[in-house]
């Protein structure tokens, strides 16, 4: 155990960015997640209806991850080229996804005309999107070709937010299933993996670096700027700050030069925020933004869910300060967010419509859709 002074590490510019961008991503893709949840139902696009997890797909889910986890482990430098060239695709199609709300909105604001100008798909797509589609591109070959942790963290932002907009949770019994197997699973992938795989498996995985195949490509071809395309890159898993924040550029360094949180212990919990949030949307009946929200704070399940992911992000990080060790982030998230939400909502006696229920997005009465 180290000694408590070194809490005050919590507020060095790595560890308080850290913080911050964790709690706004998580709020900001349970937001995105209702509100794109309503504009399907409002332009009736069932083509992109979200997906609905029911119990046996809660319960696959950690299963799943187990071997994704165990094949990367074993596997990783041979497939990794596979594996960012997939990353890659699934940043560009995740980008568009988040900027193009931002595009539509400067589109009426400013008044353009946006004809249609070709067809993908099955789907039409208007000049502003094709546009839009060239930057998100250009965006992923600057990582491709920098590596920077800035464009690393964008991406791995915008996966987090595109997941929790396109897999919801039911109810909060479903929740809570998958909640309590990830958190099983958590645990024993950073703690006690090493004892039958003779390595943190866990830890081996997230800090390992993906072969570029930008350089590989480049260098079979003798092109010239070769020295310009980094060899290794940080996979979108996860968000990551250098400990010297100000000068820190492409991360080739050891564990201990940056801090870093996984995708999931944004995602997961914003799933719980996302379902919380269509709760307290649907008894509002209200228009959802910050101001809104921020209205009716005394009695949202929101906030409580926003504080619980705050105060559990906190202790983890000071869990892993004190233990000099790598900490399941789940084992304190999930106590602290889906706490308590049952908690509160047990005291209200709407623990039973939260733990079976069905959520409505309004705009539509006659639609009911699980969120």
């Amino acid at each position: 155990m180290e000694p408590l002074w070194k809490l005050a590490y919590l507020l060095e510019p790595a560890s308080v960015t850290l913080f911050i961008t964790a709690v706004a991503v998580t709020f900001g893709s349970a937001l995105r997640a209702l509100n794109y949840g309503k504009e399907m139902e409002r332009n009736r696009d069932l083509s992109e209806a979200s997906i609905t997890l029911d119990r046996s797909q809660a319960l696959m889910i950690p299963v799943m991850s187990s071997i994704s986890l165990v094949l990367t482990f074993y596997l990783f430098s041979s497939v990794s080229q596979i594996v960012t060239a997939f990353s890659a695709v699934a940043s560009v199609s995740s980008l568009f996804f988040c900027l193009l709300p931002y595009a539509n909105y400067l589109k009426s604001q400013l008044g353009l005309e946006d004809p249609f100008v070709s067809r993908c798909c099955s789907k039409s797509f208007t000049r502003i999107q094709g546009l839009l589609l060239a930057g998100c591109f250009s965006i992923v070959v600057a990582w491709l070709v920098s590596g920077h942790w800035i464009l690393n963290n964008l991406l791995g932002i915008s996966l987090c937010i595109t997941f929790v907009s396109h897999v919801r949770l039911p109810n909060i019994k479903i929740c809570t299933v998958l909640l309590f197997c990830l958190f099983i699973y958590d645990i024993f992938w950073v703690f006690y993996s090493e004892r039958f795989f003779g390595e943190n498996v866990m830890v081996s995985v997230a800090i390992q670096q993906a072969s570029n195949p930008v350089h590989t490509v480049a260098h079979s071809l003798s092109l010239p700027g070769l020295q310009l395309i980094t060899k290794k890159l940080e996979l979108p898993v996860k968000i990551v700050f250098p400990t010297n924040l100000l000068g820190g550029g492409v991360l080739e360094g050891k564990a201990r030069d940056f801090v870093m949180l996984g995708l999931g212990d944004m995602a997961i919990p914003a799933m719980l925020l996302a379902l919380v949030l269509c709760f307290d949307h649907r008894k509002s009946r209200d228009s959802v933004g910050p101001m809104d929200l921020a209205s009716t704070k005394g009695r949202s399940y929101i906030w409580y869910a926003t504080s619980g992911y705050a105060i559990g992000l906190v202790t983890a990080l000071a869990a892993g300060i004190l233990t000099d060790s790598p900490q399941p982030a789940l084992l304190y998230l999930v106590p602290s967010t889906l706490g308590p939400i049952i908690i509160v909502s047990w005291m209200r006696r709407e623990l039973t419509e939260l733990w079976e229920g069905t959520m409505l997005i309004p705009g539509d009465k006659s639609h009911s859709v699980e969120v």
